[in-house]
């Protein structure tokens, strides 16, 4: 196969991963398409911390809210309030801010085209040659078929990845949680204790027997949500028991959507030749706290970082340095969340301590810098160390609840 047409990268995904790579590259000159899905709106809280808004230049004009306030709910409905003190957690539409990622991308000098990603193949060269059915934006039926040919890939194609799977040793060894969320019309009556510059989160077995719910201020509209890896578990009925908890089940409801949410970063994020992985394709997402965007735009700037290199030295082992430099900034706190999800969401009866451990203020504190600004807060030692001890006299069940 000999196809004319190719370029410096194939990214396929138009996520916030795809969309930063894609954004990154083609600012540096390279020649990029973007291929991504028309239409594709993941469920997603939509919650964007400080961090990531400075660091990838976010307008104000994309947060459809801001949230001052974190409520930790746990099975006995005994709630503990957590303040952002001295700031905020942006809210965003993940329709709008994906769009906004794209377009961007493209008034750096990527090429957009709707498309479903189907194979890779090589070229009598070994260049690598991208398959998919080209759409028009409203085409309905399958697509034409298309390719072109790349000097490199990187996938962000989301949760279980075709491009991983094709192209990347072990990809199919990734834990998984199912999310599912509404969203709905904002009460013009607001129910009894509704705060739309709070975040509410539910620690409890009948929302998820392993995760949590969730109903976040989006402005005009909420995010009503939950996930969970146990696949007999209904998500729809514990959302539905949740809008009820909440006193909106009689919210109008403008969407529902659902998808999986990795739980782990993959152990290998490239083929060793000129692919690489990114975003929830990579497996980025925070364990316990569900959270992603940051991490996938993170992700995205690195695999794109990886990929210059590539281009411009032509040494594939470059390839590995998006994975390394991660995992080296991020990889602590994630094993310290996988542990934390794997321990206190085990049953409600651990739930309740877990909130109850949340009044502290060394907790809220430290919890929030680590959150806000996406590494360890170290400034305080003395509070790690009371800390310690406050958890272990709850893991011993010394501590009252």
């Amino acid at each position: 196969m000999n196809t004319g047409e190719i370029f410096d990268v194939v990214v396929v995904g138009g996520g916030p991963s795809g969309a930063t790579a894609a954004h990154e590259l083609a600012s540096q000159g390279h020649s990029v398409l973007l291929l991504d899905r028309a239409g594709r709106v993941k469920p997603c809280g939509g919650a964007i911390p400080p961090r990531l808004i400075k660091d990838f230049g976010i307008p104000d004009s994309l947060l459809v809210a801001k949230a001052r306030c974190a409520r930790m709910i746990a099975p006995s409905r005994k709630r503990v309030d957590i303040p952002i003190d001295d700031g905020f957690v942006g809210m965003v539409n993940r329709d709008a801010f994906d769009e906004w990622l794209r377009e961007r991308a493209a008034a750096s000098g990527a090429v957009r085209r709707i498309g479903s990603f189907v194979r890779l193949s090589r070229d009598d060269d070994g260049t690598s040659v991208v398959h998919y059915l080209a759409r028009e934006r409203h085409m309905r039926g399958e697509g034409t078929p298309a390719c072109v040919r790349a000097r490199s890939v990187i996938g962000a194609d989301g949760a279980r990845s075709e491009v991983a799977r094709q192209a990347v040793p072990g990809a199919e060894r990734t834990r998984y949680v199912f999310a599912y969320h509404e969203i709905v019309r904002a009460p013009v009556v607001k129910p009894a204790g509704y705060d739309d510059s709070r975040c509410d989160v539910f620690y409890d077995g009948r929302l998820s027997p392993d995760f949590y719910g969730w109903v976040f201020p989006h402005g005009d509209t909420m995010s009503i949500g939950t996930g969970s890896a146990d696949k007999g578990f209904s998500l729809r009925g514990a959302v539905e028991d949740l809008r009820k908890t909440a006193g909106l089940h009689n919210t109008e409801t403008l969407r529902r959507e659902g998808a999986p949410i990795p739980m782990k970063p993959l152990p290998r994020w490239d083929n060793g030749r000129d692919v690489v992985l990114a975003g929830d394709a990579a497996g980025v997402v925070a364990p316990a706290s569900g959270e992603g965007i940051y991490y996938a735009m993170l992700g995205g700037q690195l695999a794109a970082s990886a990929v210059h290199q590539l281009l411009v030295t032509g040494d594939a082992s470059t390839l590995k340095m998006a994975r390394k430099q991660f995992m080296k900034s991020h990889g602590t706190v994630f094993w310290v969340l996988g542990m934390m999800q794997s321990f206190w969401y085990r049953s409600d009866k651990r739930r309740e301590r877990f909130v109850k451990i949340c009044e502290d203020r060394d907790v809220q504190q430290l919890t929030f810098e680590s959150y806000m600004n996406k590494e360890l807060a170290r400034k305080k030692p003395m509070a790690h160390v009371r800390i310690f001890f406050k958890d272990m006299a709850h893991l011993l069940g010394l501590a009252r609840v």
